[in-house]
């Protein structure tokens, strides 16, 4: 007999129970990390591991673990550190592929892959991406699709899809580009939304997701959901210190967190993004403050 299977059942997606926020810009560049709890509790700073470095990028791939990679050192770098189901990130990969850059965003996609695209080379803005496999393999440099531009950020939608938003092509946009669930990246999507770089995304809700705060010349709190098929809505009123340079991830299976961030001076709070698209007022930061940093979550 086969299973009867009622109309209009939801598609069920992996949806990851903890996070972690890791390296980043401190007084130098650091490689600390701080996991996030099933309940959005962020701990004290664990010993980093792997190159210090800022302006990289992270994201889920194997439905339950994470990746950090790119990022500037003394200059742009590949290379990529993986993370456990554990939330244990492992030395720097010994290879490194794709043109090194900072500055990229990263999502997963298709359940258990993910990608990393867009950024800076040190000599030009770029659009290429990097697919990330189930094992956590980064491939080779794929032809950018879309503005070059840095300083966007990404997320998942819709359980297995993503989508790339924002950003800074010489000037600030809210142009979003989709990613379907293979991998693929579409064409430039009109902007909805107060355009602006330094921003950070996170899925929320199991299928939907949020950019929020950056920067338009000066920092904001602003946020913009995205629904379960990638539409971007206008800009909600922000909550919570208006500042630039931070990161986010799912917790809890259905909620985010947007954490630490400068508004002028360098921040640790944290704001937790409820299964409906809420984000709350600040929460006290714990572990060392610091911007240009990256988040995904796993387990």
């Amino acid at each position: 007999m086969f299973p009867i299977i009622p109309a209009n059942t939801a598609a069920s997606f992996p949806e990851n129970d903890e996070g972690i926020f890791g390296y980043g810009l401190a007084a130098s560049n650091v490689s600390t990390t701080n996991l996030v709890s099933n309940t959005g509790v962020v701990s004290s700073d664990v010993v980093g591991v792997g190159t210090a470095r800022r302006a990289l990028a992270a994201c889920e791939y194997g439905g339950d673990k994470g990746i950090f990679g790119y990022g500037y050192t003394s200059t742009q770098v590949s290379m990529t550190n993986l993370v456990s189901n554990a939330g244990v990130v492992a030395s720097d990969q010994a290879a490194t592929t794709g043109t090194a850059r900072h500055g990229p965003a990263a999502c997963s996609y298709g359940e258990d892959k993910g990608i990393f695209g867009y950024g800076y080379d040190g000599s030009n803005n770029v659009s290429m991406t990097n697919l990330v496999s189930n094992a956590g393999v980064i491939s080779s440099d794929v032809a950018g699709v879309g503005t070059d531009k840095i300083y966007q950020a990404a997320c998942e939608y819709g359980g297995d899809k993503g989508i790339f938003g924002y950003g800074d092509a010489d000037t600030k946009v809210s142009t979003t580009n989709l990613v379907s669930n293979t991998g693929v990246v579409a064409s430039d999507v009109a902007g909805v939304g107060t355009a602006r770089s330094a921003l950070a995304a996170c899925s929320y809700g199991g299928d939907k997701g949020i950019f929020g705060y950056g920067t338009t010349g000066s920092v904001t709190d602003a946020t913009n959901l995205v629904s379960n098929a990638g539409v971007v809505a206008s800009d909600v009123t922000g909550v919570g210190t208006a500042r630039n340079w931070l990161a986010a991830c799912e917790y809890g299976g259905d909620k985010g967190i947007f954490g630490f961030g400068n508004d002028g001076s360098v921040t640790d709070a944290t704001n937790i993004v409820s299964n409906a698209g809420v984000v709350a007022s600040d929460v006290t930061g714990v572990g060392t403050a610091r911007y240009v940093l990256a988040a995904c979550s796993f387990n």
